[in-house]
Formats: structure tokens, sequence, C-alpha cells
């Protein structure tokens, strides 16, 4: 009886602890899934929609031309950004404006087509009295002789007018192949791309290129267009690479081409907070020239202030 009674007392215990140990893992089971599923969310992250990795040439080409289309539309008044009257103001305001901007030139540059309005002029000019005036530009003395020795070649090589060919304008002091194909392209209507910072950073993060060599950017892109589009290709990107896709915080919710863009979500991607970055016109703000061309005042652009101006 003893015996027996022990076993009765001693089965439900064995079956007390069993069940405990299932129900303690039934409680727990779940709670790890839920604490798993906490911890996951927040790692998704939202699709974004991006050129297969083996992008056809062809389909290159044509996502590149939609691109510049699409960007066409935006900037229809896309011009270049720096004041000038004639090709010796021109390739003098774009050889200043290294390390610095086109409006901070624009304003500097009225005082010294003033007192210096031909290439004979400049050539003649005290460095002292130049580099005052282009003070405001940074490097200034560095540009002063640019400038200076510019004009000598002007003077000296071509009497006194600016070449219309490649060849001849990178022979001056301080002209690469980017200032002349602004001068090219602006000033005598040859095509020409202009691979500036912008440019270079718009045309990678596109995939249109991943070259990091400026005359290697110009060759790959040109292959992609047509000669005749060159020119105003170079103003769309420049155009939006300083209005909307910055080099820091790019307004991609704000973006016409987003959906064509690889890189799009580097940037802002909430609309109304990319909106607060964009600057120039599309921001309110005035643009960088003082003198603009009437298309751009007519689209609602507003005049850039003189130097010393208020506001």
């Amino acid at each position: 009886m003893t015996k027996k009674a022990a076993v009765k007392k001693a089965t439900p215990a064995k079956k007390t602890t069993a069940t405990t140990k299932v129900t303690a893992a039934k409680k727990t089971a779940p709670e790890k899934k839920v604490t798993a599923a906490k911890k996951a969310a927040p790692v998704k992250k939202a699709a974004v929609a991006k050129p297969a990795k083996a992008e056809s040439h062809t389909a290159l080409v044509r996502r590149a031309r939609r691109i510049d289309r699409e960007l066409a539309e935006v900037f229809p008044y896309a011009h270049p950004e720096l004041d000038f009257e004639n090709p010796f103001q021109l390739v003098v305001a774009t050889v200043l404006s290294a390390q610095t901007t086109d409006l901070r030139v624009n304003q500097t540059t009225p005082a010294l087509f003033a007192k210096y309005p031909t290439p004979e002029d400049l050539a003649a000019a005290n460095p002292e009295e130049v580099e005052e005036i282009l003070r405001p530009t940074g490097f200034f003395r560095a540009k002063t002789k640019s400038v200076i020795g510019l004009s000598k070649g002007l003077v000296e090589q071509f009497g006194g007018e600016v070449p219309g060919r490649l060849e001849d304008l990178v022979k001056l002091p301080g002209v690469g192949r980017k200032t002349a194909f602004v001068v090219l392209g602006n000033a005598f209507g040859r095509p020409g791309i202009t691979v500036d910072t912008h440019f270079q950073r718009l045309v990678r993060r596109w995939q249109w290129t991943d070259q990091t060599d400026p005359d290697k950017i110009e060759a790959a892109v040109g292959a992609l267009f047509p000669k005749s589009d060159w020119t105003d290709l170079s103003h769309h990107v420049i155009w939006h690479g300083r209005r909307i896709c910055h080099a820091r915080k790019p307004a991609c919710g704000a973006c016409p081409i987003a959906p064509l863009c690889p890189a799009y979500g580097e940037g802002e991607t909430d609309p109304e907070k990319a909106k607060k970055l964009l600057k120039y016109e599309k921001g309110g703000f005035p643009g960088q020239r003082l003198n603009p061309p009437q298309a751009y005042l007519d689209a609602g652009g507003r005049p850039a202030p003189p130097l010393g101006a208020a506001g």
C-alpha cells in the first residue's frame, strides 16, 4: 500500500513538471518572435528603382537623352550664368570663376571691364590695381596673372581677338578645355561639353560614366548625345546641379527626374523638406547674373544684386 501510494503521488508530480515546461515553452516562443519582429522592422528601406546592373549601351543612351529632355522642360531658359557682352569678357569671366561662384564673378567684373574694356587695356594694366579689383573672387594674385597673361596672348598672337578654335584657346594662360568650351559654345555657337564640378558629380550619380578624369568624362558623355546637343546639355546638367541635385543634400523629393535616377534616396526624399533645399529661382532666390537674359526674367527669375548691395 505504501509503495503504490508513493507511485500514485509521484506520477502527478512528473506530469506537473512536464506541463510546466511545455507551458513555459509556449509562453516564451511567441515572445521571441515578437521581439525579433520589433527589431527587424526599422531595418526595412523603401525600394528605390535603379537601372539594371547590366544596362545596355542602347538603354543608357535612351535614359540619358530622356533625362536631358526632362531637364530641358524644367530649365527652358538655361544659359551661361556669367555676365558678358563679348568673347573677351566671357573668357576673362570664366577664368575668374575658378574656386568661386559665378555670382561673385558677376559682381566683380563690372569694375574690371569698366577700367579695362579691351585685351590691349588689360594687357598693359598695373597688376596691383587689377589685384585690388579681383580680390573678392579669391586667389586674386594668380587670377590677375592669368587674365593679364591671356590678354597679352590675345594681343600678341591673335590681334586682340578671341580665337574661335579649341586648339588656339587652350594656348592662352589659364584657359583649359572647360573654359575653352564655355567660350566656344556660348560666344561662337560651337558645341562643347563643359565638365565642371556639378557636371562631374551628376553624370556619375546618373551612372552615365564612372570616369573621374574630366577629359574622359567629356568623351564618355559626348558619345551618348548628338554633338549639336552638347552646349545645351551642359547648361541643363549644371543648372540642375546648382538648384536641385546638390553635393551634400540633394533635394531628391523635389527632383523632376527621380524615376530615372539610380542615386535617388541619397538626399532628402520627403517632398516638403526637399523643397526647402532648392536654390536660386527654384527656391525663390535671385539667380547668379546681374544682367540675365530676358527669357529668364520672363520665367520669373530675378537678377542678382551688385557687389555690396543689401540682400
